[in-house]
């Protein structure tokens, strides 16, 4: 193992200025996940769970998915919640320290609803109810993906180190090529932000600034 004194944020930004980096590149189409933008992780002000890393990660998000839907791309909004009885929860809502975080958070409280600045087409995009990490697990995302002939997942929400993260390994086990605009992650706190960044960058995605999205979302003409 390689030691370093470098901080998570100055291994990220040295990789991310790295000319020799490849990248996987956008393919035939695209659709935006927006991983669990609900009160819960996105209003610090009214809950301990919740963070915030870039103050206009959900401006850029709705952005996104307005360049998406005029393009005729699938937009997907997740979300956490469970029973009242937690049976839904499995193991991952048996920790202690979980307990709150997880297994109180039912369908009709707050916590568990989109934050209200999220821009949602109710007659287009798809709401998805997920109870574990990733976005793709035990849920129909995948097969939503293929019938709609997507190849590429470009991937928001929170948390970089958790549900993100975990959504984006599958993605690319599934053999999406996979985008991450970097304000429109956020972690509680830097370390980890900035270290899953920097796994993902080297592994698993193309972390870019969401202005680079955004151009390549003004010039993509969708497949016809």
């Amino acid at each position: 193992m390689e030691t370093s004194t470098k901080t998570a944020r100055q291994l990220y930004e040295a990789l991310k200025a790295d000319p020799q980096r490849r990248r996987f590149g956008f393919g035939r189409k695209p659709a935006l996940v927006n991983v669990d933008l609900q009160n819960a992780y996105t209003r610090p002000s009214e809950f301990a769970t919740a963070y915030e890393t870039d103050p206009r990660q959900i401006e850029h998000v709705n952005r996104l998915a307005r360049l998406l839907r005029a393009r005729g791309c699938p937009v997907i909004w997740t979300y956490v919640a469970y029973l009242g009885s937690g049976e839904d929860c499995g193991v991952w809502g048996t920790r202690a320290d979980m307990s709150t975080a997880l297994r109180s958070i039912t369908a009709g409280d707050r916590r568990a609803q989109l934050d209200d600045r999220c821009e949602i087409d109710r007659d287009r995009d798809i709401v998805m109810n997920k109870r574990m990490a990733s976005a793709f697990f035990e849920t129909n995302l995948g097969s939503l993906l293929t019938f709609h002939g997507v190849d590429t997942v470009i991937v928001t929400g929170g948390s970089t180190s958790g549900c993100v993260r975990a959504t984006v390994v599958d993605s690319l086990s599934r053999s999406f090529r996979t985008i991450v605009p970097e304000e429109c992650v956020s972690d509680k706190h830097e370390s980890p932000h900035f270290a899953n960044l920097y796994d993902m960058m080297a592994k698993y995605a193309d972390v870019l600034p969401v202005a680079d999205v955004i151009d390549f979302l003004g010039r993509y003409e969708p497949v016809t």
